[in-house]
């Protein structure tokens, strides 16, 4: 018998209704959607669509996938040269473009991970939902016993009345039969009497009036009983439907406080919810605006023209020692040293020196902490440094900063100048020969009653050579505070005082582990100011 044709077709769609079928559970998991399957109330969240960042990822990577590459070209010679000479051309530009590329997939993991973390907020807050339809579920299942259970006891309260009912009335029945059996009992004679009197009425009239008014006053007596008895039996059904009204007004009020509890508890947790929502997403909005200004500015830095930054080398080049790289500073700060919060937390205790200076330079002023400081606190104030991005980064933040070589800068200023002068982690750099002309240069153009503070790695920690001092390679040497000290004091400057910096713990917290005697001696602080 001839195979049947239509065979290894349908076993083909058979297998691709297989992998849509996979492909749509792995999506399913990935990106769950909320199910209600009956009339039950459920909490409904919407999530973000993420469709549209998918597409633009995937247009991204086809874009990335196609740098580099070579259109086809028929055969033939000269289609051939000029494939030849285009891919030639290609791999002479991969030089260039290596970094685009690089940055390109690292931003296309970017978008990956922002993905997967969306999607993983997007199945969190599905399972949340999840968790409180599911209490919802119980909650509501637990007022329905509740409510059933009242019921219940409502029901058996209802029967124990009607039955105490039916034994009051009972009661009552044997306790009216009991006084009709008695006035029947007590009639008799007077029926008797009755019929004697008739037989003496001609005679006594009087007697049968007296026995008019006995009977009218029996009969009222009668009446009056019979009144009482309903007036009970009223009083008895009043006090039941009383009873009956405050256990459902009382019901209702423990039912309308369960729920006003649940709605409140309800509120809250969705308060709770969008809150650590909310911190999570600007807490990620701030980490990219980090991430996406800290590359922004080293693509700024790196499209300077060409001619100042041949400048800006050979200048470095000349001033730096020989065998020594030169470094993005702006960088290698942000990354060793820390971020501008960091550091001018750490500068806090200058403030106090330099409130109310009307002339203040900065050696070295790097980022711009410290005259950002003076700034705060209206002291004017000027900036030199030997890095161009560094001056541009404070002219950036509105501050006073110039491109200058400080052995340079200070001589061609007039004596007496300034009433204070920072210079913050820049001795550690110079050739010990040259610091004492640094400190009478100071000296020379600082006021009387004005400041020099020199801020410096401390060699007496010995955490400071197995974690900074090393990680620059310009550093030369680092210098002892008496050493400082004594150069001051040669320069005519007095009331040198000390103050030590940065704690090792913070970086190393092994150290508080160590005798106090000893982490005092050996450990002391990372840095000193003088």
């Amino acid at each position: 018998m001839p195979a049947d044709p239509l065979t290894p077709d349908a076993e083909k769609l058979a297998e691709l209704s297989a992998i849509v079928n996979a492909v749509r559970d792995r999506v399913r998991s990935r990106h769950p959607q909320p199910v209600v399957g009956d009339d039950t109330p459920r909490i409904q969240i919407a999530m973000a669509d993420l469709m549209p960042v998918a597409h633009a990822r995937d247009a991204a990577q086809a874009r990335v996938a196609s740098i580099g590459s070579v259109n086809p070209r028929s055969g033939g010679l000269a289609n051939t040269v000029i494939q030849t000479v285009k891919k030639t051309i290609a791999r002479a530009f991969q030089w260039f473009v290596r970094g685009q590329i690089a940055y390109n997939r690292e931003s296309l993991a970017a978008t990956e991970a922002i993905l997967e973390a969306l999607n993983e907020h997007n199945r969190t807050l599905v399972s949340l939902a999840g968790q409180t339809n599911e209490q919802l579920v119980a909650l509501r299942s637990e007022l329905a016993a509740r409510v059933e259970e009242l019921s219940r006891q409502i029901d058996v309260r209802a029967t124990e009345l009607t039955n105490h009912m039916d034994l009051r009335t009972a009661e009552w029945h044997q306790r009216a039969e009991r006084r009709s059996d008695e006035l029947k009992a007590a009639v008799l004679p007077v029926v008797e009497q009755v019929e004697f009197l008739k037989a003496e009425a001609s005679e006594l009239k009087d007697v049968r009036t007296h026995w008019i008014d006995w009977r009218r006053g029996w009969e009222e007596k009668l009446s009056a009983n019979e009144i009482q008895f309903l007036r009970a039996a009223a009083d008895l059904q009043g006090a039941f439907q009383h009873r009956v009204t405050q256990v459902e007004a009382n019901f209702r009020d423990i039912v309308k406080g369960q729920h006003t509890d649940y709605l409140g508890a309800l509120d809250r947790s969705t308060l709770n919810i969008q809150k650590q929502l909310y911190d999570d997403l600007a807490k990620i909005r701030a980490d990219y605006d980090r991430m996406i200004h800290t590359e922004l500015r080293l693509i700024r830095q790196r499209a300077v023209s060409a001619a100042p930054v041949v400048q800006t080398v050979v200048q470095a080049v000349a001033a730096a020692p020989a065998g020594i790289p030169q470094l993005d500073y702006s960088r290698f700060a942000e990354r060793f040293r820390g971020s501008e919060e960091y550091v001018r937390g750490n500068q806090e205790i200058y403030r106090q020196y330099f409130e109310g200076r009307t002339n203040v330079l900065d050696i070295g002023c790097g980022r711009g902490e410290f005259l950002g400081m003076m700034a705060e606190l209206k002291v004017p104030a000027l900036g030199i440094d030997l890095g161009e991005d560094s001056v541009n980064q404070c002219r950036a933040k509105g501050l006073t900063a110039e491109v200058a070589d400080l052995f340079d800068f200070l001589p061609a200023q007039p004596e007496e100048e300034f009433d204070g002068i920072f210079c913050s982690q820049v001795v550690e750099h110079m050739q010990p020969a040259v610091l004492p002309d640094l400190i009478r240069l100071c000296a020379s153009r600082l006021q009387k009653g004005g400041v020099l503070a020199i801020e410096t790695p401390n060699p007496e920690c010995l955490a400071i050579f197995a974690t900074h001092f090393y990680l620059d390679p310009t550093h030369t040497r680092p210098v002892p505070h008496e050493l400082l000290a004594f150069y001051m004091e040669e320069a005519g400057l007095s009331v040198v005082n000390l103050h030590r910096l940065s704690p090792p713990e913070e970086t190393i917290p092994e150290i508080g582990e160590l005798p106090e005697n000893f982490k005092k001696r050996f450990f002391g602080s990372l840095d000193f100011a003088i």
